[in-house]
C-alpha cells in the first residue's frame, strides 16, 4: 500500500530544509498583514473627513470634532441655499468651468492628432515640453499673467478667466488625448481617406467617436481640475457677483478665527454635487473600450 504524501507544512518544517525556506510562508503572512493594515489606515484617512462633512452638515453646533449631532436637522442647508451664497456662485462656476472645459477639449483634439499619427524629429521633445508645462505651479506665473490681463483689459472678465484656465489645462489634456488616440487603428482613417474624407472629417467623424471613453476621461479630469481651482479666479475676478463657488467658500471663515463649521460643511456638500453628478452621468461610457466591433478585418 502506497504511503500517503506528506503535507506542505510537514515538508517545510523538515529539519533538512534551509531555514529561509521554512520561514517563507510566515514572512509572506506578515507582509500580507502589513499591506492590509496600510490599506486600512488609508481608508480611515479618507473616511474620517467625509464622515465629519456629512455629520457636521446636520449639526447646527458643529465643531472640528467628528461626532453625532445632538439634534440633526437641515438648518445649515437652509442657511446656505440663497442666491448670494450658493446659487449665483454655483452658476458662475458652471459657466466658467464648463466654458473653459469646452475650449480645452476642442483645442486638445486637433493638437493631439498630429502627435499621434505622424512621426517627426521633434515629436518626442515637444511631448516632453508639454509634460514639463503641466508640472509648473500656477502660482509661479500669476503675477505676470495679472499684469498682462490688466494691459489687455481682460481683468475681471469671465471669458478672460476661462481662456486662462483652458490654457493652463491644455498641455495635460493634449498628453491624455494623444495617448487615447494612439489606440484607434489607423486603418479606419485610411478607409475614410479612400472615400474622400479630409483629415479634419476623419478626426471628428471617425477617431473622436471611437475614443469616446478617452474623450470622457479628458473632459471629466479637466472639469474637476478647474472646478476646484481657487487661486486663478481669486486673482483675475474682482467683482463679487462674478466670483465662483471655489472663491466664495471663504465667506464662511469669519474674523478672529470664527468659522461656521455647519454651514461650511453643508456648502461643501452642495459644492461637490455637480462633479459627482457629472461622473454618474458619464460613468457608463468609462466602462467601455473602443467600439471597433469588427471594423478592422484581415
Amino acid at each position: 500500500m502506497a504511503r500517503p504524501a506528506r503535507s506542505a507544512r510537514s515538508l517545510l518544517t523538515r529539519p533538512g530544509l534551509p531555514r529561509a525556506l521554512r520561514q517563507a510562508p510566515r514572512r509572506g503572512y506578515r507582509h500580507r498583514i502589513a499591506a492590509d493594515a496600510g490599506l486600512l489606515l488609508t481608508a480611515v484617512a479618507f473616511a474620517v473627513p467625509l464622515a465629519w462633512l456629512v455629520l457636521s452638515s446636520l449639526d447646527t453646533e458643529a465643531t472640528l470634532r467628528v461626532r453625532l449631532p445632538a439634534s440633526p436637522g437641515l438648518d445649515n442647508f437652509s442657511a446656505v441655499l440663497t442666491d448670494e451664497i450658493t446659487f449665483t456662485p454655483m452658476l458662475n462656476s458652471l459657466l466658467l468651468c464648463g466654458g473653459a472645459t469646452l475650449i480645452t477639449v476642442v483645442c486638445a483634439a486637433p493638437a493631439a492628432y498630429p502627435l499621434s499619427r505622424f512621426r517627426a524629429r521633434f515629436s518626442r521633445p515637444y511631448l516632453l515640453t508639454i509634460l514639463f508645462a503641466t508640472c509648473l505651479p500656477i502660482t509661479a506665473v500669476m503675477v505676470p499673467v495679472y499684469g498682462l490681463f490688466v494691459q489687455v483689459n481682460l481683468i475681471d472678465t469671465r471669458y478672460g478667466t476661462a481662456l486662462f484656465l483652458a490654457a493652463a489645462q491644455l498641455p495635460f489634456a493634449i498628453w491624455l488625448m494623444k495617448n487615447f488616440m494612439d489606440g484607434v487603428p489607423k486603418a479606419l482613417e485610411e478607409a475614410a481617406w479612400t472615400d474622400g474624407a479630409s483629415w479634419l472629417q476623419t478626426l471628428w467623424r471617425v477617431i473622436l467617436p471611437l475614443m469616446g471613453p478617452g474623450l470622457t476621461v479628458v473632459t471629466i479630469y479637466t472639469f474637476i481640475m478647474m472646478w476646484g481651482n481657487f487661486f486663478v479666479p481669486f486673482m483675475l475676478l474682482l467683482s463679487p457677483e462674478q466670483l465662483p463657488a471655489s472663491v466664495t467658500i471663504f465667506t464662511f471663515f469669519g474674523n478672529y478665527g470664527a468659522i461656521a463649521f455647519g454651514e461650511l460643511a453643508a456648502f461643501s456638500l452642495l459644492y461637490s454635487t455637480p462633479v459627482i453628478l457629472l461622473y454618474i452621468l458619464v460613468s457608463r461610457r468609462l466602462g467601455g473600450g473602443f467600439a471597433l466591433g469588427g471594423a478592422v478585418k484581415g
